[in-house]
């Protein structure tokens, strides 16, 4: 089965013997009293990366944001979420809802539409939320006009950059994804001390760990308040070496596994042009087809397991149901022609 549904976009594994050994798997104790070997220096090695002050980790994204709205619940904020934010951030808003913060939501992408959002609501600071980089529409977030709604009112934009980070960097004319794989801050050229970046390394680095990146006073907030850093298990010392190894590896070859990843989904776009079929995502590895109406996208899904392709099936009714196809840096292009020779054949059949 040719497997086109990994999210470990730069193929970065970790097999227990390419890591460091380890005495324990954990201290025993919550990380508010002890923080695990290994984490503070990649937490460093992480906000440097992003392009934060600081930086501190956390079991999961969903561990990361319940306890940071909770934390913003304690002041006096409006939160502004944008519609399609991804289920994890959404969840940690509700938080800060039932904490009695209120929350509104504006269109994806939309900057106007978030400014009319603003103009309706009081002039309590506001906590913009949405996802950096969407594969749902393979578009980047306007984080600089975020930014500068969030600095009129004395604010913060707060960024899931699960899908970016390890990705987008710095821009480069050599590097189609830009260089470094910091994310979304690094590729819109922003800093400052009203962005927070929350971020899984379970994607591109390949590690099931998180990192919130911000300013010192707000990470600093953030470790004294955490709920989760007292009564729940901190990361592991085996994710948090997995974590470093994906950091020295990213400074190694980083630049040179993206720009093998855009040359394949570079391929598979240019194949679908061949055939007719169009997707989403840009160069993001993430690719969409737009399927004809005459195709029913559960089938076709079904048509091409039978033939040795795993595919992504996103759930909906009729139209809204789609498929994606996973590029990673561990696909080669006979890979992606076996794919594009799969499809052209099933398609055919309807």
């Amino acid at each position: 089965m040719l497997d086109f549904t990994s999210a470990l976009y730069l193929g970065i594994e970790h097999a227990s013997w390419w890591l460091p050994g380890w005495d324990r798997l954990s201290l025993g104790k919550p990380a508010d009293l002890e923080s695990p070997p290994g984490a503070a220096q990649t937490e460093k090695e992480l906000a440097a990366l992003i392009g934060c002050d600081d930086a501190i980790l956390a079991s999961s994204t969903l561990h990361l944001f319940l306890d940071l709205f909770a934390v913003l619940a304690r002041h006096s904020v409006n939160i502004f979420l944008d519609e399609q934010s991804y289920p994890i951030a959404r969840w940690g808003v509700e938080r800060a809802a039932c904490a009695g913060t209120a929350v509104r939501s504006f269109p994806h992408n939309d900057a106007e539409g978030l400014r009319a959002a603003l103009e309706m609501a009081d002039r309590k600071p506001p906590v913009i939320v949405a996802d950096g980089f969407c594969p749902r529409c393979g578009k980047a977030a306007p984080l600089a006009e975020y930014l500068a709604c969030a600095k009129e009112r004395g604010g913060l934009v707060v960024i899931d950059d699960t899908q970016a980070l390890g990705i987008f960097g710095d821009p480069a004319p050599w590097a189609p994804y830009g260089s470094g794989g910091g994310g979304s801050m690094r590729r819109a050229g922003l800093s400052g001390d009203r962005l927070v970046i929350a971020s899984s390394l379970a994607k591109a680095f390949g590690a099931p760990v998180a990192v919130l990146g911000g300013s010192a006073s707000l990470v600093n907030e953030f470790e004294r308040h955490s709920a989760c850093r007292v009564h729940c298990s901190p990361p592991s010392v085996a994710v948090i070496a997995a974590a470093g190894r994906a950091l020295q590896m990213n400074r190694r070859c980083g630049d040179a596994l993206r720009f093998g990843l855009a040359r394949l989904v570079c391929r598979f776009r240019s194949g679908l042009r061949r055939l007719g079929l169009i997707a989403n995502g840009g160069l993001f590895p993430v690719q969409t087809l737009f399927l004809p109406e005459r195709l029913d996208a559960g089938d076709l899904h079904q048509a091409l397991r039978d033939r040795g392709l795993q595919t992504v099936l996103h759930a909906g009714n009729g139209a809204s149901a789609r498929i994606s196809f996973l590029v990673t840096a561990r696909h080669d292009f006979c890979d992606i022609d076996q794919a594009l020779a799969g499809l052209a054949e099933t398609i055919t059949l309807f």
